[in-house]
């Protein structure tokens, strides 16, 4: 392990002394944070958070695709995890693709609690009973 000196303000000093045992945790997400700030190829998930915030039909929730761009990187992520690694920059853009997959599938979950609630308040009374039979 290598020793580090820094010269920082007192205020920041003092934080960080009562957080000296969670120092190299603390470095190293800052360290991701600063190269996920830089990943470029990220836009693709900007026209499904912004559709999402434009509070969508739950018909055009259920209707939701990922752009091709936005496929093509996932699947490129995902194949180089499994291969060569990914460096920290792609991890954490990997992340980031898995959280708003993750918005997708629950506002998609909900959107279909909603659709399907709506048919049931459609359904006249007696009409799960009733027969086909002539």
């Amino acid at each position: 392990m290598a020793a580090i000196t820094l010269d920082l303000p007192d205020e920041l000093a003092d934080r960080l002394r009562s957080l000296s045992d969670r120092l190299p945790s603390i470095l190293e997400l800052g360290l991701r944070e600063l190269d996920a700030s830089s990943v470029i190829s990220f836009s693709g998930a900007a026209d499904i958070l912004e559709l999402l915030a434009s509070l969508p039909t739950p018909e055009e929730v259920l209707a939701l695709e990922p752009s091709p761009q936005l496929q093509t990187r996932t699947s490129e992520l995902l194949y180089k995890s499994r291969t060569a690694g990914l460096s920290p920059a792609e991890e954490a853009e990997w992340q980031h693709h898995q959280f708003v997959e993750h918005l997708v599938r629950l506002a998609k979950a909900t959107a279909g609690l909603k659709l399907a609630a709506a048919m049931t308040r459609d359904i006249p009374r007696g009409a799960a009973s009733m027969s086909m039979a002539p």
